[in-house]
């Protein structure tokens, strides 16, 4: 019998029902994602497993490297580009027994069932022919980029953009359509990052080489980031994202602003309180610009990053080396969307929290700005990052159903630069249906409403996204 069998994780008849009925045949509308969109345009054929799943130049899965790394695994296997395909695949597949009660062990075996059609488990003794017959795949038309994201019914895809790209892989695509659309999101984070000023002043040579204008001001920086919003606009863009440790609502006056750009262009580094008023300006001024044209914000709160100073100095960053945050979030996130909500500058807005002793926060932050306009206007979103296992996600669903609407939320996404990591929705659906027909078992809801409960199952899978970003 197949570890990974058609009722998996459905513990209940209720269940079992809810997933078949409602929500396995739901495409997939993946909001915010890392797919390299230049590997989606060129319909990239994956030289073998291991640069599907493991290592892919600088790219690869940072869980299953941290997750080596644990087991023993030195970093020759890994970012280290020294060892064979196979030799890093061998390394992975004598970890992956190890990994019980981690998600990846999960992961792992549904994306070899669901993409492969392979139910064996990995393992030292199946590495080989599972190795070979994965790689036989791959060699195939039917296993490239675009058909691995047609194979799972992905309606939409939002890739993850900075401001000065000029999104010629977007365009590619969109003369070339493969039956999933394809739609840059912006995400500014580098045109916050003043606490570099050399960094900083490289990064504002693409941007206003982008935006056809040099920026020697703050407020040229705005109007740089206006055009080229206004150009993510036009390639179909209608989200934004960022990645903040914390919110930033500090006081400021506009000249202190001002001072504080000129001052980091002649190269001096701004201290805290300088930082802190800067970002609170920057996401401010972002925040209306989204407002403006109508687009959903996204915040992804509490990642401290790049902490391990030495294999940061050898390998650079988004390498396995982040962690979970704990900086508080409640009073300066208030703050700063009572001043938006205030102005009439308050966008349709996703938070989500790394921190897992901010469910409750960000949940209560997002609903006491819900203005009746828009069904869950203000949403608190799924289990991030670290918390995208199934603890985190029942923890977010029921903190969500608890203090807000479940029956409104957006569901899940990838935030993955992995093509075959959609079976991660429908391990989100499974939980899900297990938590909804748990309750119904247990006379929590009512049996008698089970088309009603079947077809809130369907918007949470995907109808709310839908209606929700009307891409």
């Amino acid at each position: 019998m197949a570890f990974i069998d058609k009722d998996f994780m459905l513990q209940s008849r209720t269940a079992q029902k809810l997933y078949h009925e409602h929500a396995e045949g739901m495409p997939i509308i993946d909001y915010h994602c890392h797919l390299v969109p230049k590997q989606i345009a060129e319909n990239i054929q994956f030289r073998d497993i291991t640069q599907l799943w493991l290592v892919d130049g600088h790219y690869g899965d940072h869980y299953k490297w941290r997750a080596m790394r644990a087991n023993g695994v030195s970093e020759e296997y890994l970012t280290g580009g020294t060892r064979s395909s196979w030799e890093t695949f061998e390394k992975w597949a004598a970890t992956v027994p190890y990994t019980m009660r981690n998600p990846l062990y999960h992961w792992t075996h549904l994306e070899l069932s669901r993409v492969f059609g392979i139910d064996k488990l990995l393992c030292p003794a199946t590495a080989r022919e599972i190795f070979e017959e994965c790689n036989a795949l791959l060699a195939t038309e039917q296993f490239r980029g675009q058909a691995l994201i047609r194979r799972f019914n992905v309606e939409v895809v939002c890739t993850t953009d900075d401001p000065a790209d000029d999104l010629r892989y977007h365009k590619m695509i969109l003369e070339h359509p493969f039956g999933t659309r394809v739609i840059p999101a912006w995400r500014p984070d580098k045109a916050m990052a003043i606490e570099d000023p050399k960094a900083y002043k490289a990064y504002l040579a693409q941007l206003g080489e982008a935006a056809g204008m040099e920026i020697n001001s703050y407020s040229d920086l705005i109007d740089a980031l206006q055009k080229r919003h206004d150009f993510f606009e036009s390639m179909g863009c209608r989200l934004s994202d960022h990645g903040l440790e914390t919110f930033y609502s500090a006081p400021y006056k506009q000249l202190e602003i001002d001072l504080i750009f000129k001052s980091v262009l002649l190269g001096k580094t701004p201290d805290a309180v300088a930082l802190d008023k800067f970002r609170s300006a920057f996401l401010h001024d972002m925040a209306v610009m989204d407002a403006n044209s109508g687009w959903t914000q996204q915040f992804h709160v509490g990642a401290i990053r790049n902490n391990n100073s030495r294999m940061f100095r050898l390998i650079g960053p988004d390498t396995g080396y982040d962690a979970i945050h704990d900086l508080p979030t409640a009073a300066a996130g208030h703050r700063f969307f009572d001043r938006l909500e205030a102005e009439g500058s308050l966008a349709k807005t996703i938070l989500y929290c790394l921190n897992p002793k901010d469910n409750e926060v960000m949940m209560t932050m997002a609903y006491t700005f819900n203005d009746g306009t828009v069904p869950g206007k203000m949403q608190f979103g799924s289990g991030w990052w670290f918390l995208d296992q199934e603890d985190g996600m029942r923890k977010q669903m029921n903190a969500l159903s608890t203090l807000g609407l479940l029956s409104r939320f957006v569901g899940m996404l990838t935030d993955s630069r992995s093509f075959i990591s959609y079976p991660r929705h429908e391990y989100f659906r499974r939980i899900l249906c297990d938590v909804i027909g748990k309750d119904v078992e247990e006379g929590k809801l009512p049996a008698s409403e089970l088309d009603f409960i079947g077809g809130m199952i369907e918007d949470i899978c995907y109808f709310n996204a839908k209606n929700y970003f009307k891409f």
